[in-house]
Order: structure tokens, then C-alpha cells, then sequence
């Protein structure tokens, strides 16, 4: 399935780019599965996500959990949480 991934904040940073259109493979089901493939595929990815539970996702613009399915998704965005006023 081939979605766009988005990254922000120091998430961004430590992956180097900014968003990439990926072909998930089919055995990822869902946000949790997403962010550990995503870290088991390079070293950037393995910094950017060492932290899976502090990572928040958005799937087409819905915050969403990591149980989240990723069925006819579009875009996932991942993000460290925020703050701020």
C-alpha cells in the first residue's frame, strides 16, 4: 500500500527529509506496526523512532492512536508531542 509520510519537528530532523510516498509492506496493519517498520529500516530511522510512545500520529489529518489501521490511508504524519499556548 503506498501512502505519504510526513515528518515534523525533531522527528524531521533525525530522519533528514521531510516527508517521502512509501510502499508500505502489506503485514503492516496499523500506526504502531508503521513506526517500528519505519525504524527497523536504516539508522535515521532507528534514531527518529527509539522512542516509539513518544511518537504522535496523524492519518489524513485525524489524530489517531497506534492501533490505528492504516487501511486506504493517504497520509500518516509523525511528530514528537507538543505544547505550547
Amino acid at each position: 500500500m503506498v501512502m505519504d509520510i510526513a515528518y515534523f519537528a525533531w522527528v524531521r530532523e533525525r530522519m533528514g527529509i521531510a516527508d517521502e510516498t512509501i510502499d508500505v509492506p502489506a503485514g503492516i496493519a496499523d500506526v504502531g506496526a508503521l513506526i517500528a517498520w519505519l525504524a527497523a529500516r536504516d539508522a535515521r530511522g532507528a534514531l527518529a523512532f527509539a522512542e516509539p510512545h513518544r511518537i504522535r500520529a496523524a492519518i489524513d489529518g485525524v489524530m489517531m492512536g497506534p492501533d490505528a489501521p492504516l487501511v486506504g490511508v493517504r497520509e500518516v504524519a509523525l511528530f514528537p508531542p507538543v505544547t505550547g499556548g
